[in-house]
């Protein structure tokens, strides 16, 4: 199982900079996601909020579209309804990254300020402390144990 990390930023294109850096290292095999979430809120207050589709819910989704196309042929509809049903069904069974979480976290923000949260695949901290021991930040909550949530936290001093 992997765990779960929240991070908050001062700058508004902080979390989205940090995002980017660690999807280049995911592209590269280092490192797993199943989710993530990028939340800004700009200078006037307003919150606008980023979530990518959770592994989950892209692979219940591709699923319910396989067996609704096979549902074809007896509902014209079938493909659509079970891709829509298997996205739920997946979405269910990996639930990723909690959306009231993340909005009461946005709502927490202050102004100009951006928050990330990353669901990964593995346990391995590596990766994503040296990823984000390049920008200024600070661990907000994570599944990580204590030593490990201090190691992350200070690599972004």
């Amino acid at each position: 199982m992997g765990q779960f990390l929240a991070v908050t930023f001062t700058g508004a294109d902080d979390a989205e900079a940090a995002l980017k850096s660690i999807r280049s290292v995911e592209h590269a095999g280092k490192l797993g996601l199943e989710d993530t979430a990028v939340v800004r809120k700009d200078a006037e207050g307003k919150v606008t909020f980023h979530n990518e589709a959770s592994t989950g819910t892209e692979t219940g989704a591709v699923i319910g579209a396989v067996l609704g196309g096979l549902l074809f042929f007896v509902f014209p509809v079938g493909a659509v309804v079970g891709a829509v049903a298997g996205g739920a069904v997946g979405r269910a069974a990996a639930p990723g990254i909690d959306g009231a979480f993340v909005k009461e976290v946005g709502e927490g923000l202050p102004a100009g300020g951006s928050a990330l949260f990353l669901q990964l695949k593995t346990n391995d901290p590596g990766p994503v402390k040296g990823i984000l021991g390049q920008y200024h930040g600070k661990v907000y909550q994570t599944t990580y144990d204590d030593d490990v949530e201090q190691e992350i936290d200070q690599s972004m001093r």
